[in-house]
């Protein structure tokens, strides 16, 4: 499938989300088939719709103490974490040019991101009734959508590096009490994010018609 590219590098969250609020009015109003955002956070937490503040296990006064921001937004899923040692992508898809197919896209995304990683030689995995993608029990990749005149917005992480899991112990990963690894933890040593992102890009590329 042929999709725009936008490399935002490392950005905070706020100029991303406008960014991608941008976008999703132009595939929106047809003036782009489908945009396909790249980028890496600076640390920050976020909290889906009626997602529950209890599942952030310290209070905001010590996430400013650590300089990691809080936004609740409008995507499906619970709390989660970005933080620069991920690879966060934000699939703006016209489903009326595919599928108005809310569940398959869900797993389509979960398949271009285990391909990915099986290219890496990492065994990922998905579970029923579990949105995301695993490495035995542990979760690699989260998963976060919001869909409007069938267009999506918001996305995916996939964990990267090793030296950014710490934040996860300062909430309940989508609301529960697992484990995070990354593709540096699985390998067992440094990774080229660069390369991971290519990969990606690939995979995507291959997104059914």
């Amino acid at each position: 499938m042929k999709f725009q590219i936008f490399d935002l590098g490392l950005i905070d969250f706020r100029p991303a989300l406008e960014f991608q609020k941008q976008l999703f009015e132009r595939v929106k109003n047809g003036k782009m088939n489908h945009g396909l955002i790249l980028c890496r956070h600076n640390p920050v937490v976020t909290l889906g719709r009626n997602a529950p503040r209890k599942n952030i296990l310290v209070s905001e006064e010590e996430l400013r103490k650590r300089k990691i921001d809080l936004f609740e937004i409008e995507r499906g899923g619970d709390v989660t974490y970005h933080g620069p040692g991920q690879l966060t992508v934000y699939p703006v898809f016209n489903l009326n040019k595919i599928k108005r197919d809310i569940h398959l896209f869900l797993r389509n995304l979960e398949k271009r991101i285990s391909a990915t990683l099986g290219i890496l030689e990492i065994p990922a995995v998905t579970r029923e009734n579990l949105t995301g993608v695993w490495v035995n029990d542990k979760k690699i990749a989260s998963i976060g959508i919001a869909v409007r005149s069938w267009v999506t917005f918001h996305g995916f992480t996939l964990n990267v590096k090793s030296d950014d899991l710490k934040n996860f112990s300062l909430i309940r990963p989508c609301g529960m009490d697992i484990m995070m690894t990354s593709v540096e933890d699985e390998l067992g040593r440094e990774v080229n994010f660069k390369r991971v992102r290519e990969l990606l890009i690939k995979e995507m590329q291959k997104w059914p018609k």
